[in-house]
């Protein structure tokens, strides 16, 4: 299991760092800003040694030149990214070790084209998962189609309950306000609304999230229930919608909520 502490940058990013136990090294996934990287590194006495990108959006990838300039580390990223920091690519499918830990090279374009994430397995299996899975939400569709998205919806469900989940984004409240938009008798929404009303107002992150807890709120992952699947009717005015329709239907609704 690794030791993850978010680092917070821009307005609601976190830059995830990958800690290992036995060493003062560290990876950073998606550093869109170097400077609380560095802040954070001189902060602790720890050595940067990889960074890993799960897709090209500057709010990712914007502090890579910067952590690299004096420093030559491995940067993981997709093999069919536009941009032009990565000097490993990988490709669906692939195995990196980090740490001793291996992790799984998943593609999941969607939000982009060109998004991966990382999965650890093992005892506390964990998932870094960029922008593509949120807490009760997903990433809007910049690039990819809904089949896409759904297809990664359907990869995320069958992942251990146990994972942990590690998206890059503190969109947690408003996505919990849409779920429940969606499926307003869903009472796993209403409790984990309150859980992270109150990390909120701590100033605590509501992240990382679960598997289960998804399989349990997140609408995106739940197109087959027979609630969103009326919300989705509601929403379209039509019925007998397939599951990819519906998956569109309650992004779209999403996009304008």
């Amino acid at each position: 299991m690794y030791q993850v502490t978010p680092i917070p940058a821009f307005q609601d990013n976190y830059i995830w760092l990958i800690h290992s136990p036995e060493s003062n090294q560290v990876a950073v996934v998606d550093p869109g800003d170097a400077a609380p990287v560095e802040a954070y590194l001189r902060a602790h006495n720890l050595q940067l040694t990889a960074i890993l990108i799960t897709h090209h959006h500057p709010d990712h990838t914007g502090g890579v030149s910067s952590l690299t300039d004096t420093r030559i580390v491995p940067v993981y990223g997709p093999d069919n990214s536009p941009f032009k920091g990565i000097n490993q690519p990988l490709r669906d499918g692939d195995h990196i070790s980090l740490f001793g830990h291996a992790l799984q090279i998943k593609a999941t374009p969607g939000h982009t084209l060109d998004h991966i994430c990382y999965f650890k397995p093992g005892a506390v299996p964990q998932l870094f998962c960029g922008d593509t899975l949120f807490l009760a939400g997903c990433g809007r569709l910049f690039e990819g189609t809904p089949e896409q998205m759904l297809t990664a919806m359907n990869y995320f469900q069958h992942l251990p309950e146990q994972t942990e989940v590690y998206c890059t984004h503190e969109y947690s409240m408003a996505n919990l306000k849409f779920a429940t938009a969606v499926e307003p008798n869903n009472n796993a929404i209403h409790t984990i609304t309150e859980h992270c009303d109150e990390l909120r107002q701590q100033d605590q992150p509501t992240l990382p999230s679960h598997v289960i807890t998804e399989q349990q709120i997140n609408p995106f992952m739940r197109t087959a229930e027979t609630d969103v699947i009326k919300a989705a009717e509601q929403f379209t005015g039509q019925t007998g919608l397939s599951q990819v329709e519906v998956f569109a239907a309650i992004r779209e609704w999403k996009n304008q909520f």
